[in-house]
């Protein structure tokens, strides 16, 4: 077998959620990163105004990070996740469980966002099977959600392009109609004022299914991967409210509005509402090393505790659930997120981050605009090659005439810059976004 290769052959790696054709007839390459910059392979230093995907919130190669994982690499590589463990798992559940609502107190470990969603779906059926329910096993999602590419977290998800190529998926999953309705809530900064009213939906769809039937609900509190879509104001206290009357479990999809996005901890803290399962990954490590988790309430674990004490109460995991690289990435981030007590100074900056996102709002071919916290979903309109062509071409230009990298979602470009970047940071990069949208057919 022969080991030559062409540095620049591009077709051996089939690239995720990308256009790999486009990609390799211009490609976008990326060789380093520092603060709110990436570095490209010529050289150019590129804004990162989407924090990676969404999950470098305290910049990129942040010092005291990259010496924990360095560290950790020299001292324990790999150790086994099953009946074993070590310190750094334990000490990092501890520390989330501070930072998370009251009664959310015990943490399984997953690594990636769409394994954090499967593993609080199959908490919720193996709850309601160990307290006697085992009917339990419908599941509720909403039209727009993004919950991963796992077949639980597809079958809940509502994004019409992530789930048309693979069938059925998981059986018996039901949709609430999405919060987003341009016609009554565009251009709206924060929660709109319109919409509470579209939580009533969840009892009607209970009703339809009977109570008895239904495991949980899952729902991001403001839907990012679509487009960033705030819940309106009141929305997600009354769909918890309705849930708990039904003794159906709240699932929240923290994976983007976690550790910090809309400046706290977790999205459930802003609304004052405690899910009964919190997804999380992303800003946990700052994208460093892949992790992720679920947050459990001490009801759904103290249920869970039953059995023979030599037999595990949960079958289910990873062979790298806590890893201890991940772990000490996580407990440094942690560490930073404190010490530089970004999750208090993205909520002091919100207000100016959104006035200067609606700037836009006189550029070309801007449709709604909708900043949260410290991101925004900037919708154009749709151009003649049809859906997803002018946000594909206003990427590119981003990239190569603007340096700027921004993630786009259909025709949607989504801004969330690292929790370190500045006021003016923003400012230059909605002036860049300005001279792209200028230059769209």
């Amino acid at each position: 077998m022969t080991q030559d290769f062409k540095a620049n052959e591009l077709r051996s790696y089939w690239m995720p959620f990308t256009a790999n054709r486009a990609f390799q007839a211009r490609p976008r390459m990326i060789e380093g990163a520092e603060g709110i910059h990436y570095i490209t392979d010529d050289g150019r230093r590129v804004i990162d105004s989407t924090s990676g995907l969404y999950c470098v919130n305290a910049g990129h190669c942040d010092p005291h990070i990259v010496d924990a994982i360095r560290q950790a690499a020299g001292v324990l590589d790999y150790g086994p996740a099953f009946q074993f463990a070590h310190q750094g798992a334990f000490e990092l559940a501890s520390r989330l469980a501070m930072l998370a609502p009251d009664g959310l107190d015990h943490v399984f470990f997953a690594n990636s966002g769409s394994e954090a969603v499967d593993t609080a779906m199959k908490l919720a059926l193996a709850y309601h099977k160990a307290r006697g329910e085992g009917s339990r096993t419908r599941f509720i999602g909403r039209e727009r959600g993004y919950h991963g590419v796992g077949f639980g977290g597809m079958a809940v998800g509502g994004i019409p392009g992530n789930r048309k190529a693979f069938g059925q998926q998981l059986p018996g999953a039901d949709h609430l109609r999405t919060t987003y309705d341009r016609t009554r809530q565009a251009f709206s900064i924060g929660e709109p004022e319109w919409g509470a009213e579209l939580a009533d939906e969840l009892e009607r769809i209970i009703t339809l299914h009977d109570a008895s039937n239904i495991a949980a609900i899952v729902v991001e509190p403001v839907a990012g991967s679509t487009g960033c879509l705030p819940p309106p104001k009141g929305y997600l206290e009354r769909l918890c409210a309705i849930a708990a009357k039904y003794g159906v479990l709240v699932i929240f999809d923290e994976v983007i509005t976690g550790f910090g996005r809309l400046g706290h901890a977790f999205a459930a803290e802003r609304y004052g509402v405690t899910p009964d399962l919190i997804c999380f990954a992303k800003g946990l490590t700052n994208g460093a090393v892949p992790m992720s988790g679920v947050l459990a309430g001490c009801g759904i674990y103290e249920t869970m505790m039953q059995g023979p004490q030599f037999l595990p109460e949960f079958y289910h995991g990873y062979t790298y659930s806590a890893h201890p690289l991940a772990t000490a990435a996580a407990l440094a981030t942690l560490d930073v997120y404190r010490d530089k007590d970004l999750f208090a100074r993205t909520a002091g900056m919100e207000a100016e981050f959104c006035e200067t996102m609606m700037t836009l709002k006189d550029a070309p071919l801007v449709a709604d605009i909708r900043p949260i916290g410290l991101i925004c979903g900037i919708d154009l309109e749709t151009g003649a090659q049809g859906i997803g062509a002018r946000g594909y071409e206003a990427m590119q230009r981003a990239f190569h005439e603007q340096d700027l990298y921004v993630r786009v979602a259909a025709d949607t470009m989504i801004v969330a810059p690292p929790l370190i970047s500045e006021i003016g940071d923003v400012a230059e990069i909605v002036s860049r976004i300005r001279a792209v949208l200028r230059t769209l057919r």
